[in-house]
C-alpha cells in the first residue's frame, strides 16, 4: 500500500514476520488504550508518546497506521465490538424471558461490555467526538448499527404480542442519543452519579420507550 513501509519477511527469533507486526500492532493498540483512555487524551497525545510508551520506535507505528487518528479510529471499533459482542453472545439466552426481563439483561450486557474498562467508556463516549470529519461517520455508522439492532429486537417483540406495534425508529435514536449523551456527561464528571445509577437510570428510559414501566407487565 502506497506510503507504508513494508516490515521485513522471514523469521526472526523463532517468530515469523506476521508474528512480529502482530505483536507491534498490539502493543501500539494497548498503548493508545492507556494514553487514549486513562492518560492525557487523544488531543494532548502525540505519536512519539505512543511509541515511547509501546517501546518501539516510529518507524514502527508508520508500519501499522499512517496516523494517530487512525489508532485512535481502530480503538474505537474495538470498544464497540466489544460491548457488541457481549450482547450478541447473550441474545441466545434471553429469548424465552419475559420482554422486562430479555431487555434488562441485553442492556446490562451492553453497559458491562462498554464500562467495564474505564479507558473503553471514554474512548467510546469522550475522545471520538469532533476529532474528524471522517470519525464522525465512523461514530454515527456504529450509532446507526445499534439503532438497527433496537428496531429489530422491537418489531419482533411487536410481532409477538409484546409490546404495541410502532414505528420504532424515533424512540430507538432517542434512545441511542441518551446512552450517549450521559456517559459522556458521567464519564468527563459533569454529572455525579454512581455507575448503577447511570445505568438503572438509562434501563427506565429504554423500558418507557417501549411503552411499558419495570416492575408492569408486557402490552397485551
Amino acid at each position: 500500500m502506497a506510503g507504508r513501509i513494508t516490515p521485513a519477511a522471514g523469521r526472526y527469533g523463532g517468530r515469523s514476520a506476521a508474528e512480529r507486526q502482530a505483536e507491534r500492532r498490539r502493543r501500539f493498540l494497548e498503548a493508545g488504550l492507556d494514553l487514549f483512555g486513562a492518560g492525557p487524551g487523544y488531543r494532548a497525545t502525540k505519536i512519539t508518546d505512543v511509541c515511547r510508551a509501546a517501546g518501539l520506535s516510529t518507524r514502527q507505528f508508520y508500519e501499522e497506521f499512517r496516523t494517530l487518528e487512525d489508532l485512535l479510529a481502530e480503538l474505537h471499533l474495538y470498544v464497540n465490538d466489544v460491548a457488541a459482542q457481549a450482547v450478541v453472545d447473550l441474545l441466545p439466552q434471553v429469548q424465552h424471558l419475559d420482554p422486562i426481563d430479555r431487555y434488562t439483561r441485553l442492556f446490562r450486557a451492553y453497559a458491562a461490555g462498554v464500562t467495564a474498562d474505564p479507558r473503553h467508556t471514554r474512548i467510546a463516549f469522550v475522545e471520538i467526538i469532533g476529532v474528524s470529519p471522517r470519525l464522525d461517520r465512523q461514530r454515527l455508522d456504529r450509532r446507526a448499527r445499534w439503532i438497527d439492532f433496537l428496531c429489530e429486537q422491537a418489531e419482533a417483540a411487536a410481532a409477538r404480542g409484546e409490546i404495541p406495534a410502532r414505528d420504532f425508529r424515533v424512540p430507538a435514536a432517542a434512545f441511542i442519543g441518551a446512552i450517549n449523551g450521559l456517559m459522556h456527561d458521567w464519564a468527563v464528571g459533569w454529572v455525579d452519579a454512581t455507575l448503577d445509577q447511570i445505568i438503572d437510570e438509562l434501563l427506565q428510559i429504554l423500558l418507557g420507550r417501549l411503552q411499558f414501566a419495570a416492575g408492569e407487565g408486557p402490552a397485551r
